[in-house]
């Protein structure tokens, strides 16, 4: 798929750019975003690069991983980031992070409602899977607010760095969104 552009209210997700390599950089230096996302530590300039440069662009074009910048509408810098990505059975993965600097504004919250939104009208999915390790209570919040239901824990679900952890799952229907979903939905019964 080529790449497409969201709008919110406030916010302008975009596939990233070459151009966008020193300001990933940057934010991935920060150690929240090193301790609960997968991302090389130390995070180098040539890792940012080969993130914009390659990761981003593949994932596009295979339709494996959807990578996009989080803005302001109105141009300005990088306040975060929002991707879906193993698609599986009419499903996708949620992940997302704020800049240290802009957390606390509901950029995060925002952005994965617009992603919630497009993943639903634009890609067939049928659910919409958030997972965090156990303790990124900022994480778990956001997709609360988003509207994610907390489905419990996952033991050992998560490779994280050459180990497994512990991680919380929640999901996000096309319904909680009042949007119809591809497939029928059919409930198990109450035990």
């Amino acid at each position: 798929m080529e790449p497409i552009t969201l709008t919110t209210d406030r916010l302008l997700l975009r596939a990233y750019t070459p151009a966008d390599a020193d300001e990933v950089h940057r934010a991935c230096q920060d150690p929240d975003i090193q301790r609960w996302i997968p991302v090389p530590v130390p995070y180098e300039r040539q890792d940012a690069e080969e993130f914009v440069g390659r990761t981003v662009p593949e994932g596009w074009r295979t339709d494996t991983a959807y990578a996009f910048s989080v803005r302001p509408r109105a141009g300005g810098p990088l306040l975060g980031a929002i991707n879906l990505h193993n698609p599986r059975a009419g499903g996708w993965e949620i992940g997302f992070y704020t800049v240290a600097e802009h957390r606390g504004r509901g950029y995060a919250v925002e952005s994965a409602r617009a992603a919630a939104h497009w993943a639903f009208t634009s890609l067939g999915c049928t659910r919409l899977e958030w997972r965090a390790g156990v303790g990124n209570t900022g994480s778990r919040a956001v997709a609360e607010k988003a509207g994610f239901t907390i489905e419990g824990t996952l033991r050992a679900a998560d490779a994280f760095r050459g180990t497994v952890r512990d991680c919380w799952v929640g999901s996000l229907l096309p319904s909680d969104l009042g949007r119809p979903s591809p497939l029928p939905y059919v409930p198990s019964p109450p035990d």
